[in-house]
């Protein structure tokens, strides 16, 4: 066993500090491990790399692509941080506070960690330094919010977790929701705390009609999470159909509601959001192969079974997970990461008595994390864009609300609850 799971990882591993893509680094593991030290006929692997990617589910994440990109060009962001900031801008703090509930309500429709950065991002980052907060102090909250995008309702990696796992799709979003909630409020009394010792600045408190004309130009962006949980609970549609109703709903609203998206701008978002679907499917591509070897050579079974003989138990093995995934954190993204260890970790998770639910919010709260740190950390690149700020000068800017993110991830791994009331009382599960 140990020579099989060696070679496999050691050829992965040897092929990515060469500087290869991961997505490649797996095709090219998978092709010389079956070329050289296995008998599989080579028609199964080219029926594989067509087969492992017909699934149904898959035609979520080009959709959620495209939702988020029209989400984002289409004004939503800035109508949902005008009604953040009228209901908290007056606290200590208050434009950071609304930076993050800003960034969770976005998170709600969008499903995409890069895309809440950037759409919120760029627009109260600037806002916050010109009201006089430390420029530090804006990215360190705009990077580890915008890590929302992978938490709450929809999210790309939700969905790859789903399809490498066979769980529900619908399960998992609404899984997400209430730690999203609780890692929204973690990340605000961070914020709070810092800003009223440092003294920075407060808002002007809105009055009520103010708050109440800020909510009614945000409603059509949150009436895509009624369109998400309504029709996924009630049955009208499949997670899958959800996130084409949400790319039809973000045009129409962007176009024809805000107006600030151009009828004349749709072929670029298209074709934008098109080669990030094409970037992520052929990530999946490459690593259903070799999932496909490590099924063929029973690895799963076999870690699983050199993890159970440990003796572990339940609390040591979600220690032990959460380890290996932070590590991963170091030098992958986040699909990789699922699409890798996913297959590895989950039967053994489910021999344990794991749920695999709340397995998957844990991977996905993992995947948070490494995406505020480096030094693949794509938060902290995308911060750096908007910010102008280096890579080093972020990392520490962040470190407060990373301590904050690490309570949090000890919360959702030890107290399941937490993740799967929400999915038991709507009978998903």
């Amino acid at each position: 066993m140990v020579g099989k799971v060696g070679i496999v990882f050691a050829l992965l591993i040897a092929l990515m500090l060469t500087g290869i893509p991961v997505s490649i680094a797996l095709g090219l593991t998978v092709l010389m491990f079956m070329y050289l030290l296995t008998q599989v006929p080579i028609e199964a692997v080219a029926l594989k790399l067509f087969t492992g990617i017909e699934k149904f589910e898959i035609m979520a994440i080009p959709f959620f692509i495209l939702a988020g990109n029209f989400l984002t060009h289409g004004g939503v962001a800035k109508r949902m941080i005008n009604f953040a900031t009228s209901m908290v801008g007056h606290w200590h703090g208050g434009l950071a506070l609304a930076g993050i509930i800003s960034c969770a309500m976005f998170a709600l429709v969008c499903g995409s960690s890069v895309a809440t950065v950037v759409a919120i991002g760029s627009i109260i980052l600037p806002a916050m330094v010109k009201q006089g907060y430390p420029k530090q102090f804006g990215a360190g909250v705009i990077i580890t919010a915008g890590s929302l995008g992978i938490l709450m309702l929809p999210s790309i990696p939700k969905v790859i977790y789903a399809i490498s796992t066979n769980t529900s799709i619908g399960a998992l979003f609404v899984a997400g929701l209430f730690p999203g909630m609780l890692l929204t409020a973690m990340l605000c009394a961070t914020t709070w705390f810092l800003a009223r010792k440092n003294g920075y600045p407060r808002m002007k408190r809105a009055t009520w009609g103010e708050r109440w004309k800020a909510f009614r130009e945000s409603i059509w962006g949150l009436l895509l999470v009624v369109i998400i949980i309504g029709g996924i609970y009630s049955g009208i549609f499949t997670a899958t159909e959800a996130a084409a109703m949400s790319a039809v709903y973000a045009f129409f609203i962007s176009v024809f509601v805000y107006k600030d998206m151009k009828i004349a701008n749709t072929p670029k978002v298209l074709v934008n959001s098109a080669a990030l679907s094409a970037m992520l499917l052929y990530i999946i591509t490459n690593a259903v192969l070799f999932s496909f070897l490590m099924a063929h050579e029973n690895i799963p079974q076999l870690m699983a079974d050199w993890i159970l003989g440990k003796e572990l138990g339940r609390a040591g093995f979600l220690f032990f997970t959460n380890i290996l995934l932070l590590l991963a954190g170091n030098v992958m993204e986040p699909s990789s990461i699922i699409l890798v260890m996913a297959p590895i970790l989950h039967p053994a998770a489910m021999r344990l008595g794991i749920d695999s639910v709340h397995f998957g919010i844990l991977i996905d709260a993992n995947m948070e994390v490494g995406l505020c740190h480096p030094p693949v950390g794509l938060n902290l690149y995308v911060a750096s864009g908007i910010s102008k700020m280096s890579i080093t000068e972020l990392t520490v800017a962040v470190m407060p609300w990373l301590c904050t993110m690490l309570v949090f991830l000890v919360i959702v791994t030890y107290w399941p609850g937490l993740s799967l009331w929400l999915p038991r009382a709507m009978g998903m599960m």
